[in-house]
């Protein structure tokens, strides 16, 4: 089949990009990593930096990953998604067929954007949640007792909590006073029972996300919420709220309190910008926050749109991560955060770059010559130091990382200890964990020698504020989709998850009829599923 854009392999540089790889940049030779390098191994915006200077290339790589830009037409087949091209589709193969905009709910901020409609949209339901947000403000949406709600669940499951979860935990500091939010996930019913009980039910929503109005975990615990409501004497429609797809099942006022919509062109983890993530954070934030969160984000969607690769974050990021991954045969990638406010964004990025990227199918229906994404893994520093750092700087497993960290707390409070506050003490690690990684050191007790050439890269800025946090997940949205059209692969459906799900349902329907209550009865549904 013939391709409309060319794929790495393709690529004239793509030969060169081997012989090079062959013998990567040595960043344990002193000579090499000078302070000239650092600096110009450097790309600063206005909210986040990028230092690369640790990474094994040189200039005639970066040369060549430019050539991989240019030739894969990266930042055009972004513009192409940001404008409303139909990119979720197999070519000649039944797929989704659909457009991708998650960017376009950030767009509300520009003057002629990229598509309109969309857009449109998102200010539409952005304004009906400002309503609701000013309506608990002034005391006009209370509980049966006239008693403002302090407290709200999200009840969702994957994009529908992942990514909101994450923003939410990383802005805490930020909440509005005497607010809450909790977060139901898992079909696993002591989930829901674990933060059920820490509730005062009758000062608390509870907010359904479901796109599809059909997913089974969340119409499971939907359904646990409102007995649980009904037990306690109170009126679930008067404490739920939902957000979904218009028209779906769940696309009912009888049954909730208020109801925002999700459009079919946004994927559930690229959604935390719709309202899929904004009711919750805008209950705890407030409405000016969330506004300050989707201008960041907003930013490095429009910064993404840079060609020189020198001056883009995400796209250089994305080159990186081919970098290692194809070249360099590294198969994961660790993302570290020195911030115990993002101690939840890793897992979000586990779902928003494997689920998108975990593929081995191309966008014309052929198999990959190339790996695709790698296994993202990682936790907050300096927790990591003490658990698998010991790994990355002496295992035979060369493990790339991404460290991600910020000159000022959030709190603002601190102490000092030795001459430095604890802020300090946490850079302090961090920049020495990106050097150790880099130049190792030698020894004649090699049970002390750390070998060095371990890539890594910083992500660094001030403070971790809405704004930030909303360039931040952008950042990484983009580096996700570049890489996807790197592979030549479609990053926005997600086949993977599908065929448990069908099985999940005969385990289901057997269950239903036989029960699980006599001997061997795991044996004996094993054995119908398999034979059906």
């Amino acid at each position: 089949m013939s391709r409309k854009y060319k794929g790495l392999k393709d690529c004239s540089c793509y030969s060169r990009l081997v012989e090079k790889a062959e013998s990567p940049f040595d960043l344990t030779d002193n000579s090499n990593l000078t302070s000239a390098r650092v600096d110009s191994y450097r790309i600063s915006s206005d909210l986040l930096s990028l230092y690369f200077a640790t990474q094994r290339f040189d200039d005639e790589v970066l040369d060549g990953l430019q050539c991989v830009a240019d030739e894969c037409l990266l930042v055009e087949q972004f513009s192409e998604m940001r404008t409303g091209a139909v990119i979720n589709r197999i070519d000649g193969f039944e797929s989704e067929n659909r457009q991708v905009l998650h960017t376009a709910v950030r767009d509300i901020f520009v003057n002629e954007p990229s598509a309109q409609e969309a857009t449109n949209q998102a200010k539409a339901e952005l304004e009906k949640l400002k309503t609701f947000l000013t309506e608990i403000e002034e005391g006009r949406v209370v509980n049966e007792n006239n008693e403002p709600f302090t407290t709200m669940v999200q009840v969702g499951i994957g994009g529908s909590d992942l990514g909101p979860r994450a923003v939410y935990e990383a802005l805490k500091a930020y909440q509005v006073k005497g607010r809450k939010v909790y977060f139901i996930s898992n079909v696993d019913p002591d989930d829901a029972a674990s933060v059920l009980k820490q509730l005062d039910l009758s000062r608390t929503l509870f907010n359904i996300v479901s796109k599809s109005g059909t997913t089974l975990e969340t119409l499971t615990n939907q359904q646990l919420v409102r007995d649980a409501l009904q037990a306690a004497g109170l009126d679930p429609v008067k404490h739920c709220l939902a957000v979904t797809g218009e028209g779906s099942p769940m696309d009912n006022p009888a049954e909730y309190r208020a109801l925002f919509y999700i459009y079919d062109y946004i994927g559930g983890r690229y959604s935390t910008t719709s309202m899929v993530g904004l009711v919750a954070l805008g209950f705890a934030l407030g409405y000016e926050r969330i506004i300050e969160f989707l201008k960041g984000a907003n930013e490095f969607d429009i910064h993404a749109g840079e060609p020189d690769i020198r001056k883009n974050i995400p796209l250089l990021l994305a080159l990186i991560g081919v970098w290692n991954h194809n070249f360099l045969h590294y198969p994961t990638l660790a993302v570290l955060p020195y911030s115990q406010s993002l101690h939840r964004f890793t897992a979000h990025l586990q779902q928003c770059d494997m689920e998108s990227n975990g593929k081995s199918v191309s966008r014309q229906g052929e198999s990959l010559e190339l790996k695709s994404g790698p296994v993202i893994w990682g936790e907050p520093g300096t927790n990591g130091q003490h658990a698998f750092y010991q790994l990355l700087h002496q295992g035979t497993e060369i493990v790339p990382a991404e460290f991600i960290g910020f000159l000022e707390s959030q709190y603002d409070q601190d102490i000092e200890v030795e001459g430095t506050s604890s802020q300090q003490k946490l850079v302090a690690n961090l920049l020495a964990q990106v050097v150790a990684l880099a130049v190792g050191r030698d020894s004649e007790n090699l049970n002390k020698r750390f070998p060095g050439n371990r890539p890594s890269l910083l992500l660094i800025a001030k403070k971790l504020t809405p704004k930030v946090m909303g360039a931040l997940l952008a950042c990484y949205e983009a580096k996700i989709v570049f890489q996807g059209f790197i592979w030549d692969i479609n990053s926005f459906d997600q086949e993977g998850v599908q065929l448990g799900k069908v099985l999940a349902d005969k385990f289901l329907q057997e269950m239903a009829e036989d029960g699980s209550g006599s001997a061997g009865w795991e044996s004996r549904l094993l054995e119908r599923v398999i034979s059906a």
